[in-house]
């Protein structure tokens, strides 16, 4: 202990010396900064090293967890001291102390020495453990305004099922008055409500989430929320007040509203316990139990599908403020059931980030008027309203107008929002519990403000864009202005269809279908930190898969779509995100435990495939879902189902084999790899036409799957692709794959070098694609090509030129044995006009910069690579291939090594810094 102290004082007096070479930032536990409500079981602790001089490596670290603040600050590590471990290892690490307790703070800080001798030692971080127990939760049940009748619960309907029934359910408020009975340590609130619920204390809503908690397969399981609630506390009386909204929960049958799914799971209920520390060291609980109070509230209405009613005449002025007096609206609420299993959610919370103001568009008779906002988007509206008790204002949002209107047809009518003035001076409402997909506004019931009518006045109009809070960890920018637009398109797309699930569209389904959610991964990546609701996604996954190991398309599964029998429930491209989206985690994250925890699910789709396989192929599903050919897009056109749902199921035993060897199976490894040989054999013997040299149609999905899941022979190969190539070129440079394929034929062209032929297929606005979008007007990714009226024009699911911008165009990839990008790869792509690029990717191990510019006399090229890293950069060559870092041949820098030429390329390997190469 006391050659421990010693080190520590070693630690810290250098430090004081060194601290402007070496800095440690971004600590993380368990992927999170400052994460409440985890597990205490596995614990993982990640940080970044921010150094000033180059080439720097971890060469130790010492990790300090303590129960209390004051422990941490004396460098006392009461419940963990790793002990100075010489390794370079930053992400990842393992928590092997004491076993943590339920609902408790922990503190945490770190110390690191580089190979420069520099000692650095962060600043100190937290985590707050959850209630991984049923006990833990302090007797605390569901409780509810009223029970769902059995007969009318569907956990799975069919999408043509027949309403038993009709009508809206009751939104209620539920309070619970309590006293603070000492000076407080602290407080914490663990609550759970179904669908969705907001918090208040003393009249102060707590936090600034949307949406909690994030939607689950709810006979399975719900989630929890963590608040930190010891600021809103007084000494004396409080009050407690929840809202609870129906979100997946339950959709309500009210006709002449959108309903797209049937699901009814149960009435809204909630759960909550909240912890009271004193400064005494005593604690007191408070608990969701049969004496608390409930009455419906001013929202009358709330559908995740169909809009949301309020109404202010029925609003209880003060009822979640110790001061109110409840009358007879008041009861006593219900105990009910809930979920088998309530866990925390770890994933970031949904919040509101832009802002809209609504520009009047136009006026469609004496009580409409239609809005603008420029911006397509998920969202929510805000408004300020004047007028006479019981004025209603309604308001239809939509992505595009037909006739001057609103035109909901495509994306789930009639959905509106509706609000019932109190007549009490100016009034602000916005919804609580629903959201919607819109760039349009029509009015009903209410004027703009100083128009001379009887209607009530609107003050104010917005739009709030609402989105998962996933951190941005990247961006890029060019010379080229499409591409700008593209890249602004499609992060539209994605911003708007990340929720707490990965949806297909912010409107007419709000379903996690899978496929995104490994074919775009990549490009969401780049831009977001979504190790967490990637994470999340997999435990989705896990909850909706079947006894027989199918895993469907929808995670979590909310409905049985008939059309097509399994056709929507059954297709590999889409299920394989249970074995693919796990290993994109690992590859990009270094998360090894998310490989762990999926594994056996993974086992068990690959058994399913192989029952459903006909002599090892595949022939279930969409295919390459929405690809460009004669009919209107839909199942795949081009491509044979049987192709693209074989290749992904060879790319599936190949990953399988990859971590059974990372997990210590190896016998599970070599099951794989011999099934994966069997199948290669069968798609080529089924699928490949030696005479021709491609893969059944020849489409450009078909060629290119085959080659990047190397289902082609080595002889082959270069024949094959230049069909892919040739097939574009017939075409005057038009794509014609789709959702599956694209990514693939992206992927193919630019590893092979020929990212000439995806410029040119992507440099235009004449041929369905992004340019065409944009020129028809477009703010985000479409679901089709050819950006139709009547299907969703916003979809990120054909977004993947993204991940060429930041892998090609700027040229940020990984080595392939490299994970989270601790071996880095800077290799830009110089095409077509493009005269200069910048992508910044803020990876687990640091900041990532690629930014390039090409001149007659000579390229530039300034790059950033984080410490604790190394990097191989890939100068495209020049005239004389001198080049020089800052002005300085590189000749004289010990710390760039030369490499040598690799085809049309001059290979330095560096270590951590900044460089500004200039090659000439």
């Amino acid at each position: 202990m006391r050659k421990i102290t010693s080190l520590i004082l070693v630690f810290l007096s250098l430090q004081v010396c060194a601290q402007s070479l070496l800095d440690i930032q971004g600590l993380k536990v368990n992927d999170a900064k400052q994460p409440a409500g985890i597990s205490p079981r596995q614990l993982f602790f990640s940080w970044k090293l921010l150094a000033q001089q180059r080439n720097t490596i971890q060469i130790s670290y010492h990790i300090l967890v303590a129960d209390e603040l004051t422990h941490l600050n004396e460098n006392k590590a009461n419940v963990w001291d790793s002990g100075e471990q010489l390794s370079s290892t930053s992400i990842q690490i393992k928590y092997k102390g004491k076993a943590l307790q339920a609902a408790t703070t922990y503190y945490w800080k770190v110390l690191v020495k580089d190979n420069h001798g520099n000692i650095a030692t962060s600043k100190t971080a937290s985590f707050h453990t959850g209630l991984p127990h049923k006990e833990d939760w302090k007797g605390a049940k569901w409780i509810a305004y009223e029970r769902l009748t059995d007969s009318l619960v569907d956990v799975l309907p069919l999408d043509n099922k027949k309403d038993k029934h009709f009508g809206s359910n009751v939104l209620p408020l539920l309070r619970k008055d309590f006293k603070v009975k000492k000076q407080l340590a602290s407080a914490m609130l663990y609550i759970s409500g179904l669908g969705h619920f907001e918090a208040s204390i003393n009249g102060n809503k707590q936090g600034n989430h949307f949406l909690d908690a994030g939607w689950v397969k709810y006979n399975e399981e719900a989630l929890y929320v963590t608040f930190d609630v010891s600021k809103a506390l007084k000494t004396g009386k409080n009050t407690l007040g929840v809202m609870l909204g129906n979100g997946f929960y339950y959709v309500p049958p009210v006709k002449g509203r959108f309903r797209k799914l049937k699901t009814a799971f149960g009435y809204p209920k909630m759960m909550c316990r909240l912890v009271l520390k004193y400064h005494d060291g005593t604690e007191e609980n408070i608990i969701s139990d049969e004496k608390w109070q409930t009455s419906p509230g001013p929202i009358t209405f709330s559908s995740i599908y169909g809009g949301e009613d309020y109404d202010a005449r029925l609003e209880q002025k003060g009822w979640d403020s110790p001061q109110f007096k409840a009358d007879k609206k008041w009861k006593n609420v219900l105990i009910v059931d809930g979920p088998p299993q309530v866990k925390p959610q770890l994933a970031e919370p949904l919040s509101v980030f832009e802002n809209f103001d609504a520009k009047l568009l136009h006026q469609l008779n004496n009580k409409e008027w239609v809005y603008d906002l420029g911006q397509n988007a998920s969202g929510i509206i805000n408004i300020k309203v004047q007028g006479k008790r019981g004025d209603t204002v309604r308001i239809y949002p939509s992505e595009l107008l037909k006739d001057l209107k609103a035109n909901q047809k495509p994306t789930g009518s009639p959905f509106y929002f509706e609000y019932v003035l109190n007549g009490d001076g100016v009034e602000e409402w916005q919804p609580r519990f629903t959201y919607y997909g819109f760039r349009y506004l029509q009015v009903k019931g209410a004027a703009p403000q100083a128009t001379n009518t009887s209607l009530p006045q609107i003050i104010a109009l917005k739009g709030l864009h609402v989105r998962n809070s996933a951190a941005r960890v990247g961006n890029f920018t060019s010379s080229n202005t499409l591409f700008n637009q593209t890249n602004t398109l499609i992060d539209w797309a994605i911003k708007s269809n990340m929720m707490s699930v990965f949806t297909d569209c912010p409107h007419r389904e709000k379903l996690g279908w899978l496929e995104q959610s490994h074919l775009m991964i990549s490009s969401v990546m780049y831009n977001y930190d979504v190790a967490t609701l990637a994470s999340k996604v997999v435990d989705d996954i896990i909850s909706s898969q079947l006894e027989d190991g199918l895993i469907p398309e929808i995670a979590p599964e909310y409905v049985k779509f008939t059309w097509g029998g399994d056709m929507f429930r059954d297709s590999p491209e889409w299920g394989s995100t249970g074995i693919i989206l796990p290993w994109y985690l690992y590859k990009w994250y270094g998360n090894t435990q998310v490989l762990e925890k999926a594994y056996p699910s993974m086992q068990r789709y690959i058994t399913y495939l192989k029952s459903k396989a006909d002599g090892h192929i595949l022939k279930q599903g969409l295919g390459d879902w929405y690809d460009i050919g004669l009919e209107r897009p839909g199942v795949s056109q081009q491509t044979p189902k049987g192709l693209t749902g074989t290749a992904i199921y060879y790319y599936d035993l190949n990953i399988l084999q990859q971590i059974a060897l990372l997990l210590g199976k190896p016998d599970d490894a070599k099951q794989y790899q011999e099934l994966a040989k069997e199948v290669k054999i069968a798609f080529n013997k089924t699928f490949f036409s030696q005479e021709n040299k491609q893969y059944a149609t020849g489409s450009q999905a078909a060629n290119a799957m085959a080659l990047y899941m190397n289902l082609v022979e080595e002889p082959n190969r270069a024949a094959v692709l230049e069909n892919l190539i040739q097939d574009i070129r017939k075409r005057n440079n038009a794509l014609t794959a789709g959702d599956i394929g694209y990514r693939y034929v992206l992927r193919v062209l630019e590893e092979a070098g020929r990212s000439d032929v995806i410029f040119d297929m992507n440099s235009r606005s004449d041929v369905p694609g992004y340019g065409y979008q944009i020129a028809k007007g477009a703010t985000a990714l479409t679901e089709s090509w050819q950006a139709l009226p009547d299907v969703s024009n916003n979809h990120f699911m054909l977004g993947h030129l993204m991940e060429w911008f930041y892998s090609g165009l700027a040229g940020i990839r990984q080595e392939e044995e490299s994970v989270a990008f601790n071996k880095i790869k800077i290799y830009p792509v110089v095409v077509g006009d493009v005269t200069s690029a910048e992508a910044v990717y803020d990876s687990s191990y640091g900041l990532i910069k690629s930014s390039w510019k090409k001149n007659p006399q000579n390229f530039q090229l300034h790059i950033e690579i984080p410490a604790n890293t190394t990097a191989l950069v890939y100068l495209p060559k020049g005239k004389t291939n001198k080049i020089f870092d800052a002005g300085k041949d590189i000749s004289t820098d010990e710390n760039i090594i030369n490499q040598g030429v690799e085809g049309n390329r001059v290979v330095l390997k560096v270590g951590s810094g900044s460089y500004q190469f200039t090659i000439e």
